[in-house]
């Protein structure tokens, strides 16, 4: 079985359409047939991945809050979905402490409400509820958080996180954990993506293009913090072979579970190196380290273990550390040029190359 025929015709809902990941997600999926539905409260940033790829024109585009429980219920009902990818989210560390309650909210209340809503329409259907790396209890493990490890969250964000990875395997339990069960769950924890088109607030790569365009040396508060960098198309690839795995019947309680999804080892890099690599695909470039006393704390060190991944699922990274930055700043480079109206073709192209790259490497999904 391959992926690329399962979406097929599918009836698809993808939460947090309007978003990064949301908006790279939904264009795949476009691209292998589904019939995708997005539902997101607003567009987060402008510009936006959302309006310069032109999602509207191939999903069935609809504003919506998942905080509204009422309205969130009689969405899923109507809309009988096959798949229901959750994406929608507060996701950013900086803004949870500024607005605490709004993150724990939308990240707890409004994943419950998923759930819950999905469990009322009594539909059969395949949930992969996409969480956060920052979910775990953050000791600095050097070998990486196993899905097994304890969730935590010493910010209001990461917390929120992780209190909905233990919703998630509540409702798993409570309700859909029988082999003939009619909903199948599962989470997916990414590391720290990038890729063209995101531009979110206090996000180094956003950060990083924007001191491009106002010809301005990049500030960075920690260029020795270590992150585990991906291309938004590693863990896309993850999670939908996880909805196809889960859709050709196989036994629940082998897919139906927390996943990892990260780079390997040896491209799990500090943000400065992220930064000189960026700068030497794109041609030009510079920062400063800036030291904010009030900045709120981050991790020194986060690194996933996403053995269980390539041991099961034989998924593994395709494009690795330097290439994932050439591609993302190959995309920026459109948009700085002024060649947005050629966007969606590019970001397209990149999801098809990725695709080709992975069957040269002759992986499991891909074939």
């Amino acid at each position: 079985m391959s992926y690329l025929d399962f979406y097929k015709d599918k009836k698809v809902l993808v939460t947090g359409h309007t978003g990064f990941k949301g908006g790279w997600l939904t264009m795949w999926l476009n691209e292998l047939g589904a019939q995708v539905t997005g539902l997101s409260i607003d567009i987060p940033t402008n510009p936006s991945f959302f309006e310069l790829t032109k999602l509207n024109t191939i999903c069935n585009h609809n504003f919506g809050d998942i905080n509204d429980f009422e309205y969130l219920k009689k969405f899923v009902l109507e809309g009988n979905f096959d798949v229901v990818f959750h994406l929608a989210a507060q996701p950013l560390v900086r803004y949870s402490y500024q607005n605490p309650i709004e993150t724990a909210q939308t990240n707890i209340m409004g994943t419950a409400n998923l759930l819950e809503a999905v469990r009322m329409a009594g539909h059969k259907c395949i949930i992969i509820a996409i969480t956060s790396d920052k979910c775990y209890a953050n000791n600095g493990s050097f070998w990486g958080f196993r899905e097994s490890d304890p969730m935590g969250g010493g910010d209001p964000y990461s917390m929120s996180k992780g209190a909905a990875e233990l919703l998630i395997d509540s409702w798993r339990y409570s309700y859909w954990s029988s082999d003939n069960s009619p909903v199948k769950l599962c989470s997916a924890r990414a590391g720290n993506v990038i890729g063209g088109g995101d531009w979110a607030k206090d996000r180094i790569v956003p950060d990083l293009v924007l001191s491009l365009i106002n010809g301005k040396p990049l500030e960075v508060r920690n260029p020795d913090a270590i992150r585990p960098w991906q291309h938004v198309n590693e863990p896309l690839s993850g999670y939908l072979w996880l909805g196809a795995v889960m859709g050709a019947g196989w036994k629940n309680d082998k897919f139906d579970c927390a996943w990892n999804f990260g780079p390997n080892i040896e491209d799990i890099k500090s943000v400065h190196n992220l930064i000189d690599t960026f700068f030497s695909f794109y041609g030009k470039g510079d920062y400063v380290q800036k030291v904010d006393p009030a900045s709120p704390k981050e991790a020194k060190s986060l690194i996933l273990n996403c053995e269980k991944a390539l041991r099961i699922l034989d998924w593994k990274p395709v494009w690795g550390f330097k290439k994932s930055v050439q591609e993302t700043a190959a995309w920026y480079k459109y948009y700085i040029d002024g060649r947005s109206d050629e966007l969606p073709a590019f970001t397209l192209q990149q999801i098809r190359q990725y695709i080709i790259d992975a069957q040269s490497k002759n992986l499991t999904w891909s074939i």
